[in-house]
């Protein structure tokens, strides 16, 4: 089984610009609301995939994802998603031994940003960056496939 291991935070600041060597935007929308895993497909750039991941809150998840054609991404982008599609760009950044991928979001999920830090273990140590923020793997309003349903904007908190 392919296995997700992944942190969230909030991201302080701006410091971290800086240092992304790269970056890419990204297209994603979700073909079911509930279940037991959710269902995406993403273009970024001139690549596109189909992921599925388990509909669970943590830093462990089952998480499958095969490339399509970008073609067809992009027809169900605009036909099959039950939400509007999220709309970020991902922003790489190296600090100690990782690669952080920083999302900044756009539209009804903006002004969020969120870092995430994948690892090969549940107990892998990692340096934790000056700009990083609250963690909130624990936080299901984070995750994207929640965001898409309710976006940042609309929180009232």
């Amino acid at each position: 089984m392919a296995t997700e291991i992944e942190h969230k935070f909030l991201v302080t600041g701006d410091s971290w610009r800086a240092d992304a060597h790269a970056s890419q935007d990204f297209e994603q929308g979700y073909l079911c609301g509930d279940g037991p895993a959710s269902v995406r497909v993403r273009v970024e750039g001139s690549r596109a995939n189909m992921n599925v991941k388990a509909a669970v809150v943590g830093s462990v998840r089952a998480e499958y994802e095969y490339p399509i054609p970008i073609e067809d991404a992009r027809e169900m982008l605009a036909s099959l998603c039950v939400a509007p599609p999220i709309i970020k760009t991902r922003y790489w950044v190296a600090y100690g031994e990782h690669t952080w991928e920083i999302d900044e979001f756009a539209g009804d999920n903006a002004p969020l940003v969120i870092a995430e830090i994948e690892l090969d273990s549940v107990d892998e140590p990692f340096q934790r960056p000056p700009w990083l923020g609250e963690d909130v793997t624990d936080d299901a309003r984070y995750y994207n496939h929640a965001l898409a349903f309710t976006p940042y904007a609309g929180w009232s908190c």
